[in-house]
């Protein structure tokens, strides 16, 4: 199997996992900062409920490129950008205390799936220019 093909795998099962994971964070914005040992203050499950909202739309934007016939590539390197995004900002929030140091196996999470993103990026970029 080529590397294209596997990182097309893994990638379509991250961004699910996105879609949920931000659904969750925004239905259950409390629930999961408890996990986290973060606040849960109104204000802070609130803010926290809109960073799952743009999980939710950045995990669907990244799972409909990886669905198409002919993946985006602007859509994936925006998604890519998100994942390295959040994962800087995850891990000033552990820096910060405001969430406990479990928040830094989301923050790897992140990480490693924006690399990935940006492994596959050229490749359905490549592919892409030269389809026309």
């Amino acid at each position: 199997m080529s590397l294209q093909k596997v990182l097309h795998r893994l990638l379509v099962i991250i961004s699910a996992l996105t879609v949920l994971s931000g659904l969750t964070q925004m239905l259950f914005p409390s629930f999961v900062l408890r996990i986290l040992w973060a606040d849960t203050a109104p204000t802070a499950a609130h803010a926290f409920a809109t960073v799952g909202m743009f999980m939710l739309l950045f995990g669907g934007l990244l799972l409909q490129a990886l669905l198409s016939r002919r993946p985006d590539p602007l859509a994936v390197f925006w998604a890519g950008l998100q994942k390295l995004g959040a994962a800087a900002a995850v891990s000033i929030g552990v820096a910060k205390a405001l969430f406990a140091p479990l928040a830094l196996l989301v923050a790897g999470f992140d990480l490693l799936s924006g690399v990935l993103i940006f492994v596959y990026w050229p490749l359905i970029r490549s592919r892409n220019d030269a389809m026309g």
